[in-house]
């Protein structure tokens, strides 16, 4: 059994609805976020702008100096199709700057570096624009780990945290994202010739049906093998899960008090408004 079709038109209206509900509880009217060109941000901003109307919408361009074109090229292609606001923040000089006392730094270092300078980007024009910032990473994404903590993991809410890559290609059609989106090969952009799935040692499409097994169907690992899978990706995908919890949990507190907050102070972040 392989990842299972949705409804998109339903999921559409799902995630629209969740959008406007979680930005109203919390107080807002607007969103912002970065749009890097790749499908996921283009998603996200789709939906928003369904959501919320363009004029709640605004976007963030932060290339570093490696950022390839094209990915510019297809945000700026979102952004004329929805008429949003947007602006442009390079990052290559704050970057740069710092890896000078670090010249032997490594790629993976530089690349975390990079988004969580996106991200602090994105939540002090947050408060300049008083908006709250949406999230842009998939459920493969988190379950595998592919991600910075504090960096592109980082938001305020984000809609396409339980859909799969495979989920995210299917909405992008859809919501109608420009093709060259939707067609070209899942990249972080960080450096030249740097892509997901060359990373991972899989595709995508391996990735999701073998998560939808294990996390899905709750199947065991030899089970999973059992469907036809390669022991030594099933058995990676079950490592990358279990080493990035720390990744999808709020920060752990030693617990002293009789209410600890994560523990026993447990209210909803609306609870009060």
């Amino acid at each position: 059994m392989s990842l299972i079709k949705l409804d998109y038109e339903r999921v559409t209206d799902i995630l629209t609805g969740f959008i406007k509900q979680e930005i109203e509880k919390a107080g807002f009217k607007k969103v912002i976020l970065g749009l890097s060109g790749g499908i996921d941000s283009a998603v996200v901003v789709y939906l928003a702008v369904k959501a919320l109307g363009k004029e709640n919408v605004h976007v963030v361009m932060m290339p570093y100096k490696a950022s390839s074109q094209s990915s510019l090229d297809d945000a700026m292609k979102c952004i004329d199709d929805l008429g949003i606001s947007y602006e442009k923040c390079e990052i290559t000089q704050m970057v740069d700057s710092y890896f000078e006392q670090f010249p032997d730094a490594s790629n993976l270092r530089k690349g975390n570096k990079m988004a969580r300078e996106r991200m602090s980007t994105l939540y002090d024009l947050s408060s300049y624009y008083t908006s709250l910032v949406i999230g842009t990473s998939n459920k493969t994404e988190l379950l595998l780990g592919y991600g910075t903590q504090f960096g592109d993991l980082a938001s305020a809410l984000n809609p396409i945290g339980d859909l799969y890559k495979t989920h995210i290609w299917e909405l992008a059609r859809h919501l109608n994202v420009p093709s060259s989106i939707i067609d070209k090969k899942p990249s972080a952009d960080l450096w030249e010739g740097q892509s997901d799935e060359q990373d991972f040692g899989f595709s995508y499409e391996m990735a999701d049906n073998i998560l939808y097994q294990l996390v899905e169907r709750h199947l065991r690992k030899d089970e999973v093998i059992a469907l036809g899978y390669p022991e030594e990706v099933v058995v990676k995908i079950i490592t990358m899960i279990k080493r990035n919890q720390y990744k999808r949990t709020l920060p752990i507190i030693a617990k002293i008090s009789s209410r600890s907050i994560g523990s026993d102070f447990l209210y909803p972040r609306d609870w009060g408004l």
